[in-house]
C-alpha cells in the first residue's frame, strides 16, 4: 500500500474541514493573521545543531511565512514534546529556553506561553499571530505579466546540509563557502525586512522551505490559467564549483534542495518599478527570475519543464 505524502494528507483534512484556497498563514476576523508550525527532531534537525539553534528554527519557521505575506509577528506561543533523554541533562532545556528568547528579540515577536508533554522525540509546535498593515497576497493571485522575483541566491541551505551530512565525503570548496552553508541550515534567517517592504506590491507571494520549485509550482497551480517561466536561475556564488567537485548538479540544488527561508513573489508590471525603489532604499535584495505567462500551472526553466519536487513529509515514494 503507497503512504499518503504531507500534501495528500493536507488535502484530505482541507477536503472534510471545508478549507479552500490553502496558504502559508489564515486570515481571520478583526485583521488577525494566524500561522502554526511543527519541528521534529527526526526529520527538521541536522548533525551538529545545538539546542538553541533547534528553538530558533522553530520560530524561524513561522516568522518566514508571515514575513511572506508581509506581516510582522505579534505573539507566539510554544508547546513542547520533550523526551525523557533530552531532560535527563538541565543544559538542553536550558539552551532551548536561550534559543527562544534570543528569536523573541531577532523576531520582535512575545512568546507568552504554551504547553510541555513527554514525547518520543523533541518535537516543538510554534503557534503565531500577527496584524497585517495593507491586504496581505495570496499564493492565487499571480497574473500573465507579472514578474516572479525572490529575496535572495539558493543553494547554501542544501550544500551545508550536505556538508553536515558528508563531512568525509564532501569537498567544501574554500572555507568562506563552507561557513555560509553550514551557518545557512544550523541559523536560517527569514526575510522579515524583504517581505515587510516588498509585499504590498506583491500580487501572490510564499516562502521557499520546501524548495523553490515547489513554491513555484505553488503560485502558478493555485492562480488561474497561468505558468511561470524562469529565464535567470538564482544561484549562489561558488554553488557550481561545490556541485562539480561533489557530483551534484547545480539546478537540483537550486530548484529542490528545501530549507531556504527566502521569499518567492510576482509583482504586477505597473508596480516592479515601486518595489525596487522601496528595495533599494531599504538595503534588501530583489531579484527578477522570471515572468507568469498563460498556461496550465507548469514551471519552465529556460524554456524546459521543471519537475514539481522539493521536500515533502511522509514522501517516501
Amino acid at each position: 500500500m503507497t503512504k499518503l505524502n504531507e500534501k495528500e494528507i493536507i488535502g484530505i483534512f482541507a477536503n472534510k474541514l471545508g478549507i479552500s484556497n490553502l496558504d502559508d498563514v489564515a486570515l481571520l476576523d478583526k485583521g488577525i493573521v494566524i500561522k502554526s508550525d511543527m519541528l521534529v527532531a527526526s526529520t527538521d534537525v541536522p548533525p551538529g545543531m545545538e539546542a538553541w539553534q533547534i528553538a530558533r528554527k522553530s520560530v524561524v519557521s513561522c516568522t518566514s511565512d508571515l514575513a511572506a505575506k508581509g506581516v510582522k509577528p505579534h505573539a507566539a506561543v510554544i508547546s513542547l514534546g520533550i523526551p525523557n533523554s533530552y531532560s535527563a541533562q538541565r543544559s538542553n532545556i536550558e539552551g532551548l529556553a536561550k534559543g527562544f528568547a534570543i528569536a523573541s528579540k531577532e523576531f520582535g515577536v512575545k512568546i507568552v506561553g504554551g504547553d510541555t508533554n513527554e514525547t518520543g522525540e523533541l518535537v516543538i509546535d510554534c503557534s503565531m499571530i500577527g496584524f497585517p498593515v495593507f491586504k496581505i497576497p495570496t499564493r492565487s493571485g499571480a497574473s500573465p505579466g507579472d514578474y516572479v522575483i525572490v529575496s535572495g541566491a539558493f543553494g547554501f541551505a542544501p550544500a551545508g546540509l550536505a556538508i553536515l551530512l558528508q563531512q568525509k565525503a564532501i569537498t567544501a570548496g574554500n572555507s568562506i563557502f563552507r561557513k555560509r552553508a553550514v551557518k545557512s541550515v544550523l541559523e536560517p534567517h527569514p526575510r522579515q525586512s524583504f517581505g515587510l517592504v516588498t509585499a504590498r506590491y506583491s500580487s501572490a507571494s510564499i516562502d521557499s522551505s520546501d524548495g523553490l520549485a515547489v513554491s513555484l509550482y505553488e503560485l502558478a497551480s493555485q492562480s488561474k490559467r497561468v505558468d511561470i517561466a524562469v529565464y535567470r536561475i538564482p544561484a549562489v556564488e561558488g554553488l557550481d564549483k561545490f556541485a562539480r567537485e561533489n557530483g551534484y548538479e547545480t539546478d537540483e540544488l537550486v530548484f529542490h534542495g528545501g530549507e531556504e527561508y527566502e521569499i518567492v513573489a510576482t509583482i504586477p508590471p505597473t508596480k516592479i518599478k515601486q518595489a525596487k525603489a522601496a528595495a533599494r532604499k531599504a538595503g534588501v535584495s530583489l531579484q527578477v527570475i522570471g515572468r507568469v505567462q498563460r498556461g496550465s500551472g507548469s514551471v519552465f526553466v529556460r524554456k524546459k519543464l521543471l519537475e514539481n519536487r522539493g521536500y515533502v513529509h511522509f514522501d517516501r515514494r
